[in-house]
């Protein structure tokens, strides 16, 4: 990491996509973001993809962090990915998905640009250093 990435706050968007009413994880993520000095975003719960492209775009985060319990990884995020192509955000996004993923269902989603997967049981110092080491350098 760079010293200018040292200097500067990563900005993280934890959102909760769909009909997933389950954002306990969400809350503990957000939670360890911030005490490790992230400026954290929370979408709050049933978001639409747009919804959260939109709001990532805005806020000009540099990781946009889902939180997909649901089963519908594979509608959802894939509609997240076409919408940051789309706003020209998603090169510089570090995207990483959490949650109940099957093993035959993730190679789909680091091939769409998903950076990582962290299932149940990823230790919040793992995502933590995953993020301060791929987080994109902004100008």
């Amino acid at each position: 990491m760079s010293e200018a990435q040292e200097q500067r706050t990563i900005r993280c968007l934890v959102g909760k996509v769909g009909l997933d009413g389950h954002d306990r994880g969400a809350h503990v993520i957000a939670r360890a973001f911030r005490d490790a000095g992230f400026e954290v975003i929370y979408s709050g719960l049933h978001k639409a993809p747009e919804e959260v492209v939109q709001a990532a775009v805005q806020e000009d985060v540099d990781v946009l962090g889902l939180s997909i319990l649901s089963g519908a990884h594979n509608t959802l995020v894939p509609k997240i990915m076409d919408g940051l192509e789309e706003y020209g955000a998603k090169e510089d996004t570090l995207i990483l998905v959490g949650g109940i993923i099957p093993d035959e269902d993730r190679d789909e989603l680091l091939d769409l640009g998903v950076s990582r997967i962290f299932g149940p049981g990823a230790s919040m110092d793992e995502i933590v250093d995953f993020i301060r080491e791929n987080a994109p350098e902004r100008q």
